[in-house]
């Protein structure tokens, strides 16, 4: 009889449990807790490098992979340096070394000459021949100075080129001054025995270098307050206007 109520009694035990096993499984689902492990080890953190099959270290997220190509370098894998000048292929080059050998037409490296002509009236023209090994470039407008003259004669706007006149080794550019008004509308007329004629660089008003002191007829030219002077062209007929 002893061992029959034993029985019975672990059987009621045993029924009690599992009740109380269901009760509490619902309870962790209506809740949305779910049933936790405490011995299970915490989630390791999304950033931290993980070991690979092979054994090596993944890198966290957002990291290149060993042997990637890397964006912004410009250079191949391998290249190791860099040339340090900042200059990148395919952009605008530098307008000085655009220019190439050339150097600016002075002085020093050209043979000047000037003549009155007869057509247009009171107009002298100008020639300048590079001379030297380099081509030159001939900028904006002559300045002519007769003898001690104090101002500076204004150039005509409307013949100034479109490009920078420039003489290879041999050539010739030329410019012309109307000399006085031929309605006699000019003041101040004198005759000039001394012409000194200066270069502009590359910007207006510049120094371009010596300057030339192409001789004049022995009875020298005469000129008034309406004297102005073209720019530099590239051929006769367009500094003379013909």
């Amino acid at each position: 009889m002893t061992s029959l109520r034993t029985a019975r009694t672990t059987r009621r035990l045993a029924g009690a449990a599992a009740v109380a096993l269901t009760a509490l499984a619902l309870t962790a689902c209506q809740n949305g807790t779910g049933l936790k492990d405490g011995g299970a080890a915490p989630a390791s953190d999304s950033t931290t490098a993980a070991p690979s099959p092979t054994g090596a270290t993944s890198p966290a997220p957002g990291t290149p992979a060993p042997g990637a190509a890397k964006t912004g370098t410009g250079k191949g894998a391998g290249s190791g340096s860099g040339s340090g000048t900042g200059e990148a292929k395919g952009g605008s080059p530098d307008p000085a070394a655009a220019a190439g050998n050339r150097v600016l037409c002075n002085g020093s490296n050209t043979e000047v000459t000037v003549q009155p002509v007869a057509r247009p009236l009171n107009h002298m023209l100008i020639s300048v021949k590079n001379t030297g090994s380099k081509s030159c470039d001939l900028t904006y407008y002559p300045v002519l100075r007769f003898d001690e003259m104090q101002w500076a004669p204004a150039p005509r706007q409307e013949t100034r080129p479109q490009a920078v006149v420039s003489l290879a080794p041999g050539q010739s550019g030329h410019a012309a001054a109307m000399l006085a008004a031929a309605d006699g509308s000019g003041e101040g007329g004198t005759t000039g025995q001394k012409l000194t004629i200066a270069f502009q660089g590359r910007t207006p008003n510049s120094s371009g270098g010596a300057s030339a002191t192409p001789p004049l007829p022995a009875k020298g030219v005469y000129y008034d307050s309406s004297l102005t002077v073209t720019y530099w062209q590239q051929n006769i007929e367009d500094a003379l206007g013909s």
